[in-house]
């Protein structure tokens, strides 16, 4: 279920990117033995650009999915916002402060939270984790107390407060890295895959917590994630990046209106036809009797149902937008002309 949340209101931003640039060098060698001794002396170095010219800016309260094939310059972006990476060049503020100064209270105000790596020890009980972090962080004794009780009650991880962390399941322990990231109530929270290997049921009660933690500080968040169950369902909002660039900075419904080709009408059978006829009508992609999928023109959908209707023994029948998947794939390859939010 899609969960809108007005920002216009907002009138600061928490985080601005401006021409941001991010090079890394490299060091190429040749197969073998010769060719690794060869690249100790005379090495060959190559510039690989993984962030070109990088502009948006997300308001205070906002959430944005910030989505991407692996390799187009999503975790580097979130590496260098939260002060783990510098920039070669361009301007980046959060919260008003340069994150590569690393500032205590910059640091008080951030967290992030890297869906397959842990912050958690591996070898100690996760409530071992959360008391260092207080220490780290300096959170109040009240402070602490009333923000682990809520967290560890939302998120219902009690009984696993006291269970070394290597023998906890994943989405007990990414329940568990989300507490630890949330202990100090930052206000901008970089959240990269955090629903990565997660059965649905968990999935969904890591969407709802995130949601509600959001509302209730309203706080910043920048998205990352495979799933686009999870941008859907919490952003109003996507930055869509590829090779570096953002191909895409607007409203989920506007990419979804510009650029959807075709909607899928559902239709529900109450006897067997034949299939054949159906296809005069649209592209048949499913056939799970009683259940008919079908992909039409968007323009010729409300067209298409009518005629399903009038001449077929539909029981029930749906109308549904083209999955998101799909046209992120068409902006990947090409088909989407760049855009950004200025």
């Amino acid at each position: 279920m899609k969960r809108d949340k007005d920002i216009s209101s907002k009138d600061d931003k928490a985080i601005v990117i401006e021409h941001l640039v991010k090079n890394f060098e490299i060091i190429e060698k040749e197969k073998g033995v010769v060719g690794s001794i060869a690249s100790i002396f005379s090495p060959k170095r190559k510039t690989v650009r993984a962030l070109k010219n990088v502009n948006f800016s997300l308001y205070k309260g906002e959430l944005v999915g910030f989505i991407g094939p692996n390799g187009a310059g999503k975790t580097t972006t979130l590496k260098i916002l939260s002060g783990l990476l510098y920039p070669t060049a361009g301007f980046i503020s959060v919260l008003g402060y340069d994150p590569w100064k690393r500032h205590p209270d910059f640091l008080k105000k951030i967290s992030v939270v890297f869906g397959q790596k842990n912050q958690l020890w591996w070898d100690l009980p996760a409530i071992d984790s959360f008391e260092l972090n207080k220490a780290i962080y300096e959170i109040p004794d009240n402070v602490y107390k009333n923000s682990l009780s809520e967290l560890v009650d939302v998120l219902g991880v009690k009984k696993y407060l006291k269970v070394q962390v290597r023998r906890l399941s994943l989405g007990q322990r990414m329940r568990l890295e989300l507490v630890a990231a949330l202990l100090h109530q930052p206000k901008v929270l970089f959240l990269d895959e955090p629903t990565i290997g997660l059965d649905v049921l968990a999935q969904a009660k890591v969407r709802d917590f995130i949601y509600e933690y959001q509302n209730k500080h309203n706080a910043t968040i920048i998205l990352t994630s495979h799933n686009m169950d999870d941008v859907m369902d919490l952003a109003k909002r996507v930055v869509v990046i590829d090779k570096g660039s953002v191909l895409f900075d607007g409203l989920i419904k506007e990419l979804i209106s510009s650029f959807a080709k075709e909607k899928i009408i559902k239709v529900y059978l109450s006897k067997e036809v034949d299939i054949k006829k159906i296809e005069s009508i649209g592209e048949v992609k499913r056939v799970a009797f009683p259940m008919v999928t079908i992909s039409v023109p968007r323009e010729a959908s409300a067209v298409a149902a009518s005629e399903l209707l009038q001449n077929y023994p539909i029981a029930d029948l749906e109308v549904e937008e083209e999955p998101i998947e799909s046209i992120i794939a068409r902006v990947f390859k090409g088909e989407l002309i760049k855009k950004t939010n200025k």
